[in-house]
């Protein structure tokens, strides 16, 4: 018996020591730089890591995650891009560009594709999106993943990654179509891009606009409603990074938005869905409403002004589709209901340019030429009505 359990404790013992020497055979030996450079497949990415210095950093304890274009992804840039920033002069912004594909800490496959932003240690974010057809790091698709080393662990993706202001954060993320349709309509995209501003945007997402009453978005995204649309758009917009708490903060639309932490943070009444996605001149906070400010209503001269769009928008297409008859009577009840419903909003001038069109219609015209008549018409009334109200 005592013979038996002996034995029996020495297989324990040997398995054990398999065991022992078959995980030591499967474990990394090598550094991220080192498996880099074995791989063969990373010639540009190394020679970037040495021309930006950060040879010993990626060789240091780590651990860390680096998301590593091949060198065919390299190949991808613009004729002469590569040879740019391999130059001295531009170390600073090759360092800047290679730090975006570096996450401290170790994130395996799985923790990728459960998380939905990393902080990289050039201080923006990266997004991860993953779906069946697997998983994006902002634009680039990774090809392979979980390649692990002494000090962290590679993932291969098919682009470079480069850094991304606010609005390229807002179109890589898929889910602001509606917002940034908006920034454009408003004319606040070039703001939203400027490199120097340090901005806080709650972001509505397309869910969050589909909420609205119906009409809503398409009547804001009006050439008239654009100082309207601004104002509902810079309120939702901080001229400082935010660091969330409970505290009220002014807009750049003018008003201050209540920021409400406790459980879920809130700003208003939306819930922020997610919270400080960094951009290069700013941070994103996901929210699941469209904030409205105290705006005035709108003025005469604007309400006129969306009857002539509105008229305009329904009578081109018929116009076009040859039924110019149809498109006149469109413009011809327009033009009535400016003189009849809206007559604060216009000047004597505006008046007779109507009533003559009017008067014009029903000589005997072609319903093309009675189309056009009206249509300048109410095109002369627009440019006045706009000019009046920008005063």
């Amino acid at each position: 018996m005592r013979f038996y359990r002996i034995c029996v404790i020495c297989t324990m013992l040997l398995a054990l020591c398999l065991t022992a020497a078959t995980v030591s055979a499967d474990a990394p030996k090598k550094d991220i730089v080192d498996t880099a450079v074995g791989a063969g497949s990373f010639k540009t990415l190394v020679a970037a890591v040495k021309a930006a210095g950060l040879v010993e950093t990626l060789k240091g304890t780590g651990p860390f995650t680096v998301f590593a274009p091949t060198d065919a992804a390299f190949a991808k840039l613009p004729k002469g891009t590569i040879a740019s920033l391999l130059k001295p002069a531009n170390k600073k912004k090759l360092a800047d560009i290679l730090t975006l594909h570096v996450v401290p800490g170790r994130l395996a496959a799985s923790d990728v594709s459960g998380t939905a932003h990393a902080t990289t240690v050039q201080g923006t974010d990266l997004l991860f999106t993953a779906s069946s057809d697997g998983v994006k790091v902002d634009r680039a698709n990774v090809v392979k993943a979980d390649i692990f080393t002494t000090n962290g662990v590679i993932h291969v993706i098919d682009r470079v990654l480069l850094p991304k202001d606010l609005v390229e954060t807002a179109a890589i993320a898929g889910q602001f179509k509606t917002l940034l349709a908006a920034a454009k309509a408003a004319g606040l995209v070039e703001a939203l891009k400027k490199p120097d501003a340090t901005l806080t945007v709650f972001a509505p997402t397309d869910n969050a606009f589909s909420a609205l009453p119906a009409g809503t978005i398409e009547d804001l995204l009006r050439p008239t409603n654009r100082k309207r649309l601004a104002a509902i758009l810079t309120y939702h917009v901080l001229p400082r990074r935010l660091i969330l708490s409970t505290q009220s903060l002014k807009t750049l639309q003018g008003d201050s938005v209540q920021i409400r932490s406790g459980g879920r943070e809130r700003v208003e009444e939306a819930t922020i869905l997610l919270a400080d996605i960094k951009a290069t001149n700013g941070v994103i906070h996901v929210i699941d409403q469209v904030l409205l400010p105290n705006l005035p209503d709108p003025t005469p001269a604007r309400k006129a002004m969306t009857i002539i769009e509105l008229a305009i928008e329904r009578g081109v297409p018929l116009y076009n589709a040859h039924k110019a008859e149809a498109c006149a009577a469109i413009y011809e009840i327009a033009a009535q209901s400016l003189l009849t419903g809206h007559g604060r909003a216009l000047e004597e001038a505006d008046r007779k340019r109507l009533r003559k069109a009017l008067d014009d219609v029903h000589k005997d015209h072609t319903p093309r030429k009675k189309a056009w008549v009206l249509r300048y018409a109410l095109d002369d009334v627009y440019r006045a009505l706009t000019k009046r109200d920008s005063r």
